[in-house]
C-alpha cells in the first residue's frame, strides 16, 4: 500500500495505491479535479479508469465537492455513510450548503488561494453505503469507522495492518494548538468519536487540514477539555445572536 499525500484547494488530498487499483479517502472539493487527475496519469502513469473507490466522509465542500465529477471521469464508485445524502436536504440544508461555500472561499482566501469555481451538487448520489466497521469493496485492508460530531454522518478510515487512520476533520488547529473542528453539531459524539480513535492508538494519523502526526503525539485529553457541551454550527451561533438581540432591545426599554 502507498499513500499519496496531494495538496489541494484548502485541504490534504489522500490517494491509495495498490498495484494499479487506487482508492481516494476523500471526496476533495470542485477545484481539486485537476489535481487528481494530473497526478494520476501524469505521475503515476496510471489511466483514470484506475480510480476504483471514492470515500466521501462527510459533505462539507472541500470533502465531497470533487466527487460526483470524478465519478463521471474515472468510472470510480462513491461511498459514504447513509446519511450524507439527506445532510443538505430541505430548506435550512440548501442554506448550510450556501454557508459553507462561502466559508470554504473565506478559508482559501486566508491561505492566499484565488477563488475558485467549487460549486457542486449538494445532494450526492452514492453507489454505496457504508457503515461502521465495514471493509472497503476491492481495498479489504482498509475498515469504516463511523465517527460523528463534526456532522452526524462523519467517516474515518482505518488501515488494519499498519493502524494508519485517516480522520478527515475530526481535529483541526488553531494558532498551532490542536482542537475541535468548527461546527461541531453533536457534542457527545464527538467526545464518543475522540475517545474511540485514541483507544485504538494509531501509529499514525492523517487530517484533512494538518500534517500526519505520530497517534502517540495527540494531547487528546486536551482536544476533549476544549470540545463544547452545546451544538456550535451555524443555527445555534444564528439563534444565540437573535436571543441576545431580542434580550438587549427587552432591557433597553
Amino acid at each position: 500500500m502507498q499513500l499519496h499525500i496531494l495538496k489541494g484547494y484548502i485541504q490534504n488530498i489522500y490517494l491509495v495505491q495498490q498495484g494499479e487499483s487506487l482508492l481516494l479517502l476523500d471526496g476533495c472539493s470542485r477545484a481539486d479535479i485537476a489535481t487528481v487527475s494530473d497526478f494520476i496519469q501524469h505521475t503515476l502513469g496510471l489511466s483514470l479508469s484506475a480510480l476504483k473507490l471514492i470515500v466521501v466522509t462527510h459533505m462539507h465542500p472541500d470533502h465531497a465537492g470533487g466527487a460526483h465529477k470524478l465519478r463521471r471521469l474515472t468510472g470510480a464508485r462513491i461511498a459514504c455513510h447513509p446519511k450524507a445524502p439527506r445532510w443538505y436536504g430541505g430548506v435550512l440544508g440548501r442554506t448550510a450548503h450556501l454557508i459553507d461555500v462561502s466559508l470554504t472561499w473565506w478559508v482559501a482566501n486566508r491561505l492566499g488561494k484565488p477563488k475558485r469555481h467549487i460549486w457542486y451538487n449538494p445532494i450526492l448520489k452514492p453507489d454505496l453505503l457504508l457503515e461502521d466497521e465495514q471493509y472497503l469493496p476491492d481495498f479489504p485492508d482498509w475498515q469504516v469507522l463511523y465517527t460523528p460530531g463534526h456532522t452526524d454522518h462523519d467517516l474515518s478510515l482505518w488501515h488494519i495492518p499498519t493502524k494508519q487512520l485517516y480522520i478527515a476533520d475530526l481535529i483541526v488547529s488553531v494558532k498551532k494548538r490542536l482542537v475541535p473542528p468548527y461546527p461541531v453539531c453533536h457534542p457527545n459524539q464527538y467526545k464518543q468519536s475522540l475517545q474511540r480513535v485514541n483507544a485504538l492508538q494509531p501509529s499514525q494519523l492523517y487530517f484533512a487540514h494538518l500534517l500526519p502526526k505520530a497517534g502517540s503525539s495527540i494531547n487528546f485529553a486536551d482536544i476533549l477539555a476544549q470540545a463544547p457541551t452545546l451544538p456550535k454550527n451555524h443555527w445555534h451561533s444564528m439563534k444565540n445572536r437573535i436571543i441576545h438581540a431580542l434580550g438587549w432591545q427587552s432591557g433597553s426599554h
